[in-house]
C-alpha cells in the first residue's frame, strides 16, 4: 500500500515540475514534504495535550479550565520540546498554508513560515532552504504542489508518522538522485550499498561518523538497523560533514524528521581543509566519498598529521578519504568505506606504498568487490573497504568477491538483495569469530569460517606482499568449484559426440555437394 503511494505521489510530483530542472526542483518537494511532517506532528502533539488537560485522572489535567484558558496553555513551547517535537507557529502550520496555497504569493509565504519555523527551532538555524519566492514553476504549479503533499498521511502516532515520512523522504532523494544522473548521485548512495556497510559494520553503540555525508542515508540506515535489533537510537551519536551547502540541508533535514540528534558542524565545509570534527574518535565511519577527485588538494595540508601512512597525490583524493578516516577511528572502532576499484590496485605518485603500509600496519580487515551498475551517477566499478585499528584475526585480510551478486532492478540499474547482503555480513561475521545479530539464514549466527573458492577467502599478509599489496579480491579467491557429477558429464559428453558426429556427416555431404557442382563447372577437383 505505502509502495503505491510512493509511486503515485512521485508521477504526480515530477508531472507538476513541468520543465523545472529536477536539481532544483528537488529541493522544493521535500522542503514541503519537512514542513507537513513536522505541522504534523506538532498537530498530533497538541491533540494529545488537549485530551490529557482535560482529564481528571491524568498528571496534565488543567483542573476546569475555561476552553480558552485550555488553548492558551496549548500554546506553551515546553510540552512539545520535551518529547522532541518541534513547535510549529500558527502562520507556518500546515493547514494555514494550505489554505493560501491557490494565492499568487504562496512561494513567499512559505518562505516566511521556514523563517518563523527556525526562529523557533534554533536547531535547525541555517537548515531550511528559502527558495520558494524565486521558485521558476508555472503559475499556479506550487499551490498544486502544496496540494500534493496535503495528501501525504502521516498517521496519528509520532512513531508511524515518522516510518512513513521518512519511507516518502527516502523514496525521493532516490527517484531525485535518478532523475538528475549523473550530478543526482553526489548526495545520494544506493541504499543496497549502504546496507551492506551496516550489516557489515553493525553499529550499535557510540559515535558513528561520515565525512562526507550526502542526504544522511549512512545514518538512517544505522538507525533501522538499531533499532531493528532492539537497541535504541539514543544509544548513538550522530557526527557527519557535507560541504555542499544544499546537500549539507538535505542531510539535516532526513535526520529532524526521524528525531535523530546530530551534529554535522557548525556549516558546510570541505573536510580536509576545514574538518568540522577534529578531535572526534568514531566508533563507526561508513562513507561513501566521491571517486577520484583530483583537485582536493591545499598547501595547508602538507605534513598534515593524517598523512600517517604517507602524503597522499594532490591529484586523487582516495587514499586521503582512507588515511582521513583511519585518523578519526578510535583504537577499537571500524570504518567501511565506499570507493573506486581502481583503489585497491594503483601504484600511481605514493597510492601502491600508501597502501603497501597500510596492509602492513595489519589496519586493512576486509575487501570486497561490488557488481556493477549499482550507482545512479557512473559505471566507475567500485568496492568496499573495511578498516580496523584491532582486528580480531590479526596478519590476515578477507577478500570477498561479490561482483556475481547483483540483481538487475531496472535497464541500468543494480542492487544486492538481501539474500546477497546477508551472505555478504554472515561470511565478515563469520571469519571475525562474531555471531552477527538477526542472521538471514538459519545457523548463521554461529557458523564457523571457511574459504569458498571463487567468493571469498582469508589471505595472510605475506601473501598479499608478494602480489605487490595489491588488494583486489579476484586475485585472491580463485575460480568457482564446478560440481563434479559423473552422471552428468557423461551424458552431456555423449550428446556432444553424437552431435559432433551429425556435424561431420553433414560437412561430408556438403563438401561432396560442393564437388560435384565444381566439376559441372569444368573445375578438376
Amino acid at each position: 500500500m505505502l509502495d503505491d503511494i510512493k509511486k503515485t505521489l512521485w508521477a504526480t510530483a515530477d508531472k507538476l515540475r513541468a520543465n523545472m530542472d529536477a536539481a532544483e526542483y528537488k529541493h522544493l518537494v521535500l522542503g514541503l514534504i519537512f514542513v507537513k511532517y513536522i505541522s504534523d506532528t506538532f498537530a498530533a502533539r497538541q491533540a494529545e495535550l488537549r485530551t490529557r488537560l482535560t482529564d481528571p485522572d491524568d498528571e496534565y489535567f488543567y483542573g476546569n479550565a475555561a476552553p480558552e484558558d485550555i488553548d492558551a496553555e496549548l500554546e506553551d513551547r515546553d510540552y512539545y520540546r520535551e518529547v522532541n517535537v518541534f513547535w510549529v507557529p500558527e502562520a507556518a502550520r500546515w493547514e494555514t498554508l494550505r489554505a493560501a496555497a491557490k494565492q499568487p504569493a504562496i512561494g513567499l509565504r512559505i518562505d516566511e513560515a521556514l523563517d518563523l519555523i527556525e526562529t523557533e527551532n534554533p536547531r535547525l538555524k541555517g537548515i531550511l532552504d528559502k527558495r520558494y519566492a524565486r521558485a521558476q514553476l508555472p503559475d499556479g504549479k506550487l499551490g498544486e504542489l502544496v496540494d500534493l503533499v496535503s495528501t501525504i498521511g502521516f498517521g496519528q502516532t509520532p512513531g508511524t508518522a515518522r516510518d512513513v515520512l521518512g519511507q516518502v523522504y527516502e523514496y525521493f532523494l532516490g527517484m531525485f538522485a535518478s532523475a538528475e544522473g549523473k550530478r543526482g548521485g553526489q548526495f545520494y548512495t544506493p541504499a543496497s550499498i549502504v546496507r551492506t556497510l551496516v550489516a557489515v559494520l553493525a553499529p550499535h553503540r557510540g559515535q558513528v561518523y561520515d565525512p562526507c555525508c550526502g542526504s544522511g542515508g549512512m545514518f538512517v540506515q544505522s538507525e533501522k538497523f538499531i533499532e531493528a535489533h532492539g537497541g535504541r537510537m539514543g544509544d548513538v551519536s550522530i557526527y557527519g560533514q557535507e560541504a555542499n551547502p544544499t546537500t549539507w540541508r538535505l542531510a539535516a533535514m532526513n535526520l529532524a524528521i526521524r528525531g535523530i540528534d546530530f551534529n554535522l558542524g557548525r556549516e558546510p565545509a570541505d573536510t580536509f581543509t576545514h574538518d568540522q570534527h577534529p578531535d572526534l574518535r568514531a566508533d563507526y565511519i561508513l562513507a561513501n566519498p566521491p571517486f577520484n577527485i583530483s583537485d582536493w588538494w591545499h598547501g595547508s595540508l602538507e605534513g598534515d598529521p593524517r598523512w600517517q601512512y604517507g602524503t597522499p597525490p594532490q591529484g586523487n583524493a582516495n587514499y586521503a578519504w582512507l588515511q582521513h578516516m583511519l585518523h578519526h577511528l578510535k583504537p577499537t572502532g571500524r570504518a567501511g568505506i565506499v570507493l573506486a576499484n581502481g583503489s585497491m590496485s594503483s601504484s600511481q605518485n605514493s597510492e601502491g606504498a600508501i597502501r603497501a603500509a597500510m596492509v602492513d600496519a595489519d589496519v586493512v580487515e576486509v575487501m570486497v568487490a561490488l557488481p556493477g551498475q549499482l550507482f545512479f551517477n557512473t559505471q566507475i566499478p567500485a568496492c568496499l573497504w573495511f578498516l580496523a585499528k584491532q582486528k580480531q584475526r590479526r596478519g590476515e585480510v578477507l577478500f570477498i568477491d561479490a561482483r556475481k551478486l547483483g540483481k538487475m532492478i531496472s535497464r541500468v540499474q543494480a542492487e544486492l538483495d538481501d539474500a546477497a547482503i546477508a551472505r555478504i555480513a554472515d561470511t565478515v561475521a563469520a571469519w571475525r569469530g562474531e555471531a552477527r545479530p538477526g542472521a538471514a539464514r538459519p545457523g548463521a549466527e554461529m557458523a564457523a569460517y571457511a574459504d569458498v573458492p571463487g567468493f571469498c577467502r582469508s589471505v595472510p599478509l605475506a601473501e598479499i606482499a608478494q602480489h605487490g599489496h595489491v588488494l583486489t579480491p579476484g586475485r585472491y579467491v580463485g575460480a568457482e568449484e564446478v560440481e563434479d557429477d559423473d552422471e552428468a558429464f557423461a551424458e552431456k559428453m555423449q550428446q556432444l559426440t553424437t552431435r559432433l558426429g551429425e556435424q561431420m556427416t553433414k560437412g561430408a555431404e556438403l563438401d561432396a555437394l560442393i564437388r560435384e557442382k565444381l566439376g559441372g563447372l569444368g573445375y578438376e577437383v
